[in-house]
């Protein structure tokens, strides 16, 4: 048994982060914040140039490497605040809805407003500065505007539109949620990186420790609460390897069930998308060269909200997300540039699942988003509107002269499901529900359901992806429980 503490914090992502940060801002309370990947150190330039470069999205930091793409999961200090597109958006009035239904009135836009607020002051989010916009984010931008969308802020509860995201780059410097919360002065933190959460030990509805890997040897963490923040995919295995969850599912890799909660890696809920690739004009490609000579290029600096005709009135379901610059998958030769624009569903209706392969930590795990799965094919026609609509917004007399392309809203269902890639907003595994819900695994203030001293703080607690990106979202939900936990105490 490893020392003992008062909070042990499970993963050392964007949630994890704001509860280290929150919960030993109490000097009387000892946190360890325990994180598998590495901890780069309280030196920001001492951090790996790609991980601090906000141009870019760094892929060595992660648990699978050449692996699907919506597998890609950070694997280091700061979690996805690291490897993502440093953006930030907020989701409609109808995402509180459903999150108020099921954890209850702290989940609802006034509630959780000055959250949010003390997220973006903590992460020094910004406006998109003038200097950042290439030659295609303004066309993109006036095309949007022809198309009828009004300017719309992105950071806040509105409805459908056009605008910027609130974005965590500050001069091209990626300013990760470890550089924006983590105290390294706090006596009372300790940051155990390098360590692997393998399992809690369960007995009589506590847990008694939790076993972490550190270097090829075992060590068990006690503690009097443990929070698990794994994420969406980390959290329901860890959970799983505990006992906690599908008993059937449990028993059939090895594992004792502790816990029968049938709803730990269910609900598996993910944004899917269609790129639709564009040709750069010469002059596009010369105006993407200079910009980035001057070490301002970004590949996407503005979005459209839309609704489908399946949206309840004043919310959206869609991004729509043009993009030019360095391709995010392969290379292409100096002064050439990739564009183009994708349809994200934003609400979708399909569920997938994570599962246990085997009760090793270090075996893969397996998920399935189920993308365009739903029985009714929603999701499927939602895509299809938002192709329509990104076949509109590049003929428009903005974007055109800047690029060509073709139509993509003939593609077959199988064509599209070829083309798939994902927004990367996994959520809904380890899901908050009402106490007469036989699939809800934690409660509004993320309390493990027979459990007495766990609980779950992360994007796995949210029951429905809000029709955002989700780093904002969850760092405001972070800090909510944080506060939960400090009033429990």
């Amino acid at each position: 048994m490893t020392g003992g503490y008062d909070v042990v914090v499970l993963g050392g992502g964007v949630a994890g982060c704001v509860l280290a940060s929150r919960l030993s801002e109490d000097p009387g309370r000892t946190v360890c914040l325990v994180e598998a990947g590495p901890d780069y150190g309280p030196d920001h330039g001492a951090w790996p140039h790609s991980l601090r470069d906000a141009h870019a999205l760094p892929r060595d930091d992660v648990w699978e490497r050449r692996t699907e793409v919506h597998r890609i999961r950070a694997r280091v200090l700061g979690g996805s605040s690291c490897v993502n597109g440093c953006w930030h958006t907020w989701g409609s009035a109808h995402d509180h809805q459903e999150w108020e239904s099921a954890g209850g009135p702290s989940w609802s836009a006034a509630a959780m407003a000055p959250y949010r607020h003390k997220a973006v002051e903590r992460m020094r989010l910004r406006q998109v500065p003038d200097r950042e916009f290439s030659v295609w984010a303004r066309a993109a931008l006036a095309g949007a505007r022809e198309l009828g969308y009004e300017d719309v802020d992105m950071g806040a509860p509105g409805g459908p539109g056009c605008g910027t995201p609130l974005i965590n780059a500050l001069d091209g410097l990626r300013w990760n949620a470890a550089f924006a919360y983590l105290d390294r002065n706090r006596p009372n933190l300790t940051i155990l990186s390098g360590a692997t959460a393998d399992r809690l030990t369960v007995r009589d509805g506590r847990i008694t420790g939790a076993e972490v890997v550190v270097d090829g040897r075992r060590e068990t963490l006690a503690a009097d609460t443990y929070v698990v923040a794994c994420g969406a995919f980390g959290s329901p295995a860890l959970l799983m390897r505990s006992g906690i969850g599908p008993a059937d599912h449990l028993r059939a890799v090895g594992i004792r069930p502790e816990v029968d909660l049938p709803g730990v890696g269910a609900n598996l809920t993910d944004q899917p998308g269609v790129f639709v690739p564009l040709t750069p004009t010469p002059h596009l490609n010369d105006a993407l060269a200079a910009k980035e000579r001057e070490g301002e290029l970004y590949v996407s600096r503005m979005l459209i909200r839309a609704a489908s005709p399946n949206c309840p009135d004043g919310a959206w379901d869609l991004h729509i997300l043009p993009s030019a610059g360095d391709p995010l998958f392969g290379s292409l030769p100096p002064g050439q540039y990739e564009a183009g624009i994708s349809a994200f569903v934003m609400k979708p209706a399909s569920r997938g699942t994570v599962r246990l392969r085997s009760a090793d930590p270090d075996t893969p795990l397996d998920i399935d988003p189920a993308f365009l799965s739903d029985p009714e094919g929603r999701d499927l026609v939602t895509l299809r509107h938002g192709l329509e609509i990104v076949e509109r917004l590049a003929a428009t007399t903005a974007l055109k002269p800047l690029a060509t392309g073709h139509p993509s809203r003939d593609l077959s269902d199988d064509d599209l499901r070829t083309r798939l890639g994902t927004y990367w907003h996994p959520v809904g595994t380890c899901a908050m529900g009402r106490p007469d819900d036989p699939s809800a695994v934690v409660d509004g203030e993320g309390r493990v359901r027979g459990i007495a001293d766990l609980r779950v703080a992360d994007a796995s607690v949210l029951p429905t992806v809000p029709a955002a990106n989700t780093q904002l979202p969850v760092l405001a939900l972070a800090e909510l429980l944080a506060d939960k936990m400090k009033e429990a105490r």
